[in-house]
């Protein structure tokens, strides 16, 4: 074989392999990506039930107090 084939060869391998590795690379950070995405929307589900959670107990102990106490609307006219 020439030397010219050799490089080639050669040239042609690390290529490949370096095409490989990185695909392999890229495929590893667009699926940590998506993993954080859903992380991300799981704490956004938590802290929206949550905060509906204290939206009822709020209704709820309004509604608990306006029995219990005569409320006057001062607002109106």
């Amino acid at each position: 074989m020439s030397t010219a084939s050799k490089v080639t060869l050669l040239s042609t391998i690390l290529a490949t392999g370096g095409i490989v590795a990185f695909v392999h690379w890229a495929q590893t950070a667009e699926q940590a990506a998506m993993h954080a995405g859903v992380v991300r929307d799981m704490e956004q589900q938590r802290v929206k039930r949550e905060r509906q959670a204290d939206f009822d107990m709020q209704r709820q102990l309004e509604l608990e107090y306006k029995k219990s106490q005569t409320v006057h609307d001062t607002s109106g006219p």
